[in-house]
């Protein structure tokens, strides 16, 4: 019997088209410090944060939109991501402030793979979206928390072999997707905020002016100094969760979304028959 993936969240022209352009606004958001000029006046964020957030929300709601025209989303699929979404925001705050322990990402690589790359960039951000709901995150850095997010569930939609991969050479490939990009996660949130840093620490500051490759050598410098052992703590929590429980939510998510049906379109019989 072969298998067919199914996708939630369908990528189509449009949908490509809107998370292309999601990547690029977020590239730019993350990475403007770097070009603005050495008399600019930074304030961490707090006046582009709120331009950035309106304006993912709209690019989230365009992901949907196109998906629905494409693909025909339904209910199910919106029920999916709301049931994932709460999931995950619950789990965060399990580990939060806990030497990086954060098992929400484990669930969020597991989902990706399963549910595709568009289901995926929209989950990790609604879930990033709502624990801050839940936990009072809500600041200048949630909508760099919900692009990161969004990016690394897509990631695990985009890994190889979502037919044929199964069993522990799966597991494997998750765990060490999951570890790396834990890392990367951490990484990106770091750029967020590592330019707006007092220059009291000379050695690890950013210096609006200096060459590129001067301030990314001070940044990895930040990085291994700050933030390392908190990264090391979310790798290591999505591995162990990954390989103890990937198994049977890997098989629960398949089931749910064969069940589900998600591209089959929703029919009503007429009276009587």
């Amino acid at each position: 019997m072969s298998r067919t993936r199914l996708h939630a969240v369908r990528l189509g022209p449009r949908s490509l088209a809107a998370l292309a352009l999601t990547g690029a606004v977020g590239l730019v958001a993350f990475c403007w410090p770097f070009l603005a000029p050495p008399r600019s006046q930074l304030s961490a964020h707090a006046q582009d944060a709120p331009w950035l957030f309106a304006g993912l929300l709209l690019l989230l709601v365009a992901v949907v939109a196109a998906t629905i025209s494409e693909s025909d989303l339904g209910p199910k699929a919106v029920a999916m991501l709301g049931v994932l979404a709460a999931t995950g925001a619950a789990l965060r705050p399990i580990g939060a402030g806990t030497a990086g322990l954060e098992p929400m990402f484990f669930l969020m690589v597991l989902s990706g793979r399963v549910l595709g790359p568009g289901f995926g960039f929209t989950l990790g951000s609604v879930t990033m979206f709502a624990s801050a709901l839940l936990t009072g995150g809500v600041g200048p850095w949630l909508p760099f928390q919900m692009l990161a997010m969004g990016w690394f569930t897509m990631g695990a939609g985009l890994l190889p072999g979502p037919v044929r991969l199964r069993g522990r050479a799966e597991l494997l490939l998750l765990a060490v997707y999951g570890f790396l990009a834990a890392f990367a996660y951490g990484t990106v949130m770091n750029l967020a905020g590592w330019p707006f840093m007092g220059g009291g620490a000379s050695g690890i500051s950013f210096v609006a002016g200096d060459p590129v490759a001067a301030n990314l050598a001070r940044f990895v410098a930040y990085c291994t100094a700050t933030s390392l052992g908190w990264d090391l703590g979310r790798a290591l929590c999505t591995v162990v969760l990954t390989l103890a429980l990937g198994p049977a939510v890997l098989r629960a998510l398949r089931r749910a979304t064969r069940r589900a049906a998600f591209e089959t379109a929703v029919t009503f019989d007429g009276p009587g028959q």
